[in-house]
């Protein structure tokens, strides 16, 4: 299998390729375990969130980056929007997405006491990579029916035309990939 390298804050990662159809390719970027990552990336997002008080991600690959982040920006919590319900939350709040790394819609899930915490809060959407930006809209509705205000929008790295977004902060941009006939990778 062939992998993309990717250079990000003075570390190399080896990325596979994953096919979206016959004729694109992504290549998969998964930070929830990659702890040296995560604390060499983190400083560099977090000078550069501004005026937020809060961190919210979705369930589950943007947890530990949310972590690390707010843990920087002196932040005593985070929000975690869910991918499913859980037993303990009450009068839950419900958006759902479609995005590039999943097989079909999900729903996210914003706890009723995550909900009271957001109201009036401004609030930063951190995930690790944006591509099309499903995720990021699902948790800025939610973060709308809550009554909040969505003032940034962060991530690691910004997917194909995602680094064309001028409301989103990110520190690097990773390709989408062309399959050539001979079953090979072409950034594009």
């Amino acid at each position: 299998m062939e992998n993309y390298t990717l250079e990000i804050a003075g570390l190399k990662r080896k990325l596979p390729f994953v096919k979206i159809n016959e004729e694109l390719a992504y290549a998969s970027f998964v930070v929830i375990d990659d702890c040296e990552l995560v604390c060499a990336v983190a400083p560099l997002l977090a000078e550069r969130i501004k005026d937020c008080d809060l961190i919210m991600t979705a369930e589950a690959k943007g947890i530990a980056l949310a972590y690390e982040v707010s843990k920087l920006l002196g932040f005593k919590r985070f929000i975690v929007a869910r991918k499913s319900i859980k037993s303990y939350m009450n009068d839950p709040v419900s958006v759902s997405v479609k995005s590039i790394t999943t097989t079909s819609v999900q729903t996210l899930y914003l706890d009723g006491k995550d909900a009271t915490i957001i109201k009036d809060k401004k609030i930063c959407l951190l995930d690790d990579v944006v591509s099309t930006g499903g995720s990021l809209k699902a948790l800025e509705k939610l973060v709308e029916e809550a009554g909040g205000i969505v003032k940034a929008k962060a991530c690691i790295l910004a997917e194909g035309e995602a680094a064309d977004r001028e409301d989103l902060i990110y520190l690097q941009k990773l390709p989408l990939f062309k399959i050539t006939s001979e079953g090979g990778y072409i950034a594009l």
